[in-house]
């Protein structure tokens, strides 16, 4: 029987190939090698047995991301991320009953200076200053009492390898991989993070993601640049604000309201795990049930009811930075389930990915009025409706309106001309090319099994994407570049040089 790993490579040759038989594969064996079952907590699970290596990976899928950061609270998503590993009441520290006391003092001397703060102009800089130092002091007791790193120390000394997350507008992501032999071991460890979580060094940690943010924004020119676009694009949309959150917000957060956010968005209902690797459909079964299902149920969160109105004119800012100058333009787009994005996918791609794009051959190579060009399609998530970006650096002794009128002469001609049926094939091609190469690995299979689950509440939609990739036509992406890529639906900024 062959194994889904050679199915998968048998594809990617194909499409290299470019064959007719690339554009009608048939995925079924691998589709019906998947297995899933369901807790009784509500905690959906879906496995993929490869008996190549004695190794298996493992994702969990958390349907949260920074769209559903509450109020005052922005990035609060991704402070998770780094809490989830911080270990449990078993595991990081040193004494766990004296530590929990320590972070109840230490709480509640935030929680003082907090509110004290947060008078603004009217709050007694003594008092602040005393609360202080009472806070320093609380944190530092604390923290005597934490053993560092304890959870990834474990992981690795068991075999662990590729320890990570990532936290997006849709979605935060942990996962890891470890031999075969040690899949209770993870089924012990990572539901304790969900079971028994301790926000541990929250208010030390807090301090790292300030400083991520002053160099993925603060001190990055693009990194302004997009935070600026997002909040003119979206008036009304939590997409409208970047990942990581207001620098204000992080500074103030508070452990305990942290925990009831927690509460809301990780119970079992709203986490995917998809496994694959040398494992047992049967024995994960049992071990899911035995450490998982020990969680209690807890509904799932709606999903935003916001939703973006309809943009009634072009929007357009111009920074004075002493930056290099750069051009983006950005139009409302579907969210990724919707009919209309392949074609929109497609359009993007002809439009501005690579050397062989329009906007290379011509802004970059030809005309060489940008030392840089191309697109982003799905910003900030694809979860709601989002954005198409197209962006370009121009050259020295050019500018970002040269830019833009030739961005927008590439579009226009999209409008009027359609796709030709040799330069459509290639559109696919790289289209599969890039899925198919999401699935070689376990790592890949599994993220895009829960990824498409949770996206679209059915991981077999997974196996519809060639499907949905070979559905589009010329008069597709030429419908959609008409329909979506208009004046009125555009937001645009750019960074003219400060002069000094």
């Amino acid at each position: 029987m062959m194994s889904a790993l050679k199915i998968v490579l048998m594809a990617i040759f194909l499409l290299a190939i470019g064959t007719a038989a690339g554009n009608c594969f048939d995925f079924s064996e691998l589709e019906n090698s998947v297995e899933e079952f369901t807790l009784d907590n509500g905690m959906k699970f879906i496995v993929l047995e490869q008996h190549q290596a004695p190794v298996v990976s493992f994702v969990i899928y958390a349907n949260v991301g920074s769209v559903d950061d509450p109020k005052e609270y922005t990035g609060l998503a991704h402070m998770f991320e780094h809490m989830a590993f911080k270990g449990t009441t078993t595991l990081g520290s040193k004494d766990i009953d004296a530590e929990l006391k320590l972070i109840a003092v230490e709480d509640s001397v935030f929680m003082e200076l907090r509110s004290e703060r947060l008078k603004g102009r009217l709050a007694d800089s003594a008092r602040i200053a005393e609360l202080t130092e009472a806070y320093d002091a609380a944190r530092d007791a604390s923290y005597e009492l934490v053993e560092p790193n304890a959870f990834s120390k474990l992981v690795r000394r068991q075999g662990g390898v590729g320890m990570n997350a990532g936290t997006g507008s849709d979605q935060t992501v942990y996962f890891y991989s470890l031999p075969s032999n040690k899949v209770e071991l993870w089924m012990a460890l990572d539901s304790e993070r969900f079971l028994n979580p301790v926000l541990r060094e929250m208010y030390r940690e807090r301090d790292v993601v300030a400083e991520e943010r002053r160099m993925r924004i603060d001190s990055s020119p693009f990194g302004r640049l997009f935070e600026e676009l997002l909040g003119l694009a979206f008036r009304a949309h939590p997409y409208g604000i970047s990942t990581i959150g207001h620098m204000s917000d992080i500074q103030n957060y508070s452990r305990e309201y942290a925990k009831t956010v927690f509460e809301k968005y990780y119970g079992p209902s709203n986490l995917v795990v998809a496994i694959v690797g040398d494992v047992k459909i049967k024995d994960v079964r049992r071990l899911a049930k035995k450490y998982w299902g020990r969680i209690p149920y807890r509904p799932a969160p709606e999903r935003i009811p916001t939703v973006e109105p309809k943009q009634l004119g072009e929007r357009r800012m111009v920074m004075v930075d002493p930056s290099q100058p750069i051009y983006a333009a950005a139009w409302h787009i579907p969210e990724e389930t919707h009919p209309d994005r392949p074609a929109i996918d497609a359009m993007m791609d002809y439009l501005g990915q690579g050397r062989t794009s329009l906007l290379y051959k011509s802004l970059v190579k030809e005309k060489k009025i940008a030392s840089q060009t191309g697109v982003i399609v799905g910003v900030p998530g694809n979860k709601y409706p989002t954005l198409a970006i197209a962006f370009a650096l121009p050259s020295p002794e050019h500018t970002n309106m040269e830019c833009e009128e030739d961005i927008l002469t590439q579009i226009k001609w999209m409008k009027e001309e359609p796709v030709t049926p040799d330069e459509l094939e290639k559109i696919a091609a790289r289209a599969k090319s890039g899925f198919i190469n999401g699935l070689i690995s376990n790592q890949g299979l599994a993220t895009q099994l829960a990824g498409y689950q949770t996206s679209w509440g059915d991981w077999r939609e997974m196996f519809r994407e060639l499907d949905r990739i070979n559905a589009v036509t010329s008069e597709n992406i030429q419908r959609v570049a008409n329909e979506y890529f208009t004046k009125k639906n555009r937001s645009v900024i750019m960074i003219e040089t400060e002069e000094r």
